[in-house]
């Protein structure tokens, strides 16, 4: 579907603040106009509307009573930045900023619970229950595993504004398995940008591209066909920063896909996804993360180990450790000796747990 392959045009000005002016900063220097009568408007400093008095002087009019506003573009927490869309309840992108540092600490999920973010206004923020008996799991963008640096980006990223609906599998599985490979990237590179988000794609229908989507909840939160994430890798020490742009089905993706299914071009997310990225990026010195890297997923095995051995080390009673630890013969998984000593630990920890109960309900 897709051939090979920071931000929206504004996203430049916004973050370089010093390209941006209002009105009155740059035609009152030129014309000498009362520079109140058109504080009601920004633009970039190169637009042609700076040059046109009786333009600007017609807009004030039109727009006397303000201008439509969407509410602030960027929205800015300790470990993203994100531009959200009140019409979809999704956010439009995501983008974090990774490091060996970020990505280890002591920040832990275990009693943080999404909730609408308070800084978007509740007529235009999704809520817990439309995701409730949706079907639909709550997706992150920039994942819990990003943000271990940091209890306050930890709490930050379950806010919804970060999440969107996903299918199930998809969250747990192929994306997770993405997310992974972007953090194992802080192993080699000195900081990794991500930029992640939803997309709403035409399918054709009798030869007619149909644009549909399914939304849940009482807010009708929109559920994306696809998602997608643009990785780029950056060292002192590399001549080029190495670049890979995915787009993948929001559905169930087995293990037999690679990666490099679903890689794209820039441009190509950049045409369907309506939005400009990494705009002051040298596209010059930008080479294939996929031929540099490899792009290598974690194998299904591994996975499974993996995440069992996270649910050892959550369990909270031995007749839930010991049904975790079934999961092993029941996948055929061989354990290695730090699993092995994980499990024997953790029981022994449970079972004093238990005691102690006991003893002091006697």
């Amino acid at each position: 579907m897709f051939s090979k392959g920071f931000l929206t045009p504004f996203v430049t000005g916004v973050l370089g603040s010093a390209a941006f002016y209002t009105v009155f900063d740059k035609i009152s220097h030129k014309s000498r106009v009362d520079p109140e009568k058109f504080d009601f408007l920004k633009v970039p400093e190169d637009s042609s509307v700076l040059e046109d008095t009786k333009k600007l002087e017609q807009a004030r009019s039109i727009l006397k009573y303000g201008a439509p506003s969407q509410g602030p573009y960027l929205r800015f927490y300790e470990n993203h930045v994100l531009a959200y869309d009140q019409s979809k309840r999704t956010p439009i992108w995501v983008a974090e900023y990774l490091t060996k540092a970020n990505v280890e600490g002591p920040a832990n999920r275990k009693n943080v619970k999404f909730r609408p973010d308070p800084n978007v206004t509740v007529m235009y923020t999704a809520h817990n229950s439309d995701y409730l008996g949706s079907g639909w799991s709550r997706g992150h963008m920039s994942p819990a595993g990003d943000n271990k640096h940091s209890q306050e980006a930890m709490r930050e990223s379950f806010y919804l504004s970060n999440v969107v609906p996903q299918d199930l599998q998809n969250n747990g599985g192929f994306w997770n398995r993405l997310e992974m490979y972007c953090r194992d990237l802080t192993k080699t590179y000195q900081s990794i940008i991500i930029i992640s988000g939803p997309l709403i794609l035409p399918q054709e229908r009798n030869g007619k591209q149909i644009v549909e989507y399914e939304v849940i909840g009482k807010s009708q939160v929109s559920v994306p066909t696809h998602l997608f994430k643009v990785v780029l890798a950056e060292s002192d020490s590399m001549p080029t920063k190495p670049l890979g742009v995915f787009i993948v089905p929001n559905k169930p993706i087995g293990f037999e896909h690679s990666l490099t299914e679903f890689q794209v071009e820039l441009e190509e997310l950049e045409r369907v996804a309506g939005v400009t990225f990494l705009p002051k990026l040298d596209r010059k010195q930008v080479s294939d993360l996929c031929k540099v890297n490899g792009c290598k997923l974690m194998k299904k095995e591994k996975f499974q180990l993996y995440f069992i051995t996270r649910k050892i080390q959550s369990s909270r009673s031995i007749k839930h450790l010991d049904k975790v630890w079934g999961e092993l013969e029941e996948n055929k998984l061989q354990p290695d000796e730090y699993m092995v000593n994980l499990y024997n630990s953790k029981r022994e920890e449970l079972m004093n747990v238990e005691k102690d109960k006991s003893n002091v309900t006697k």
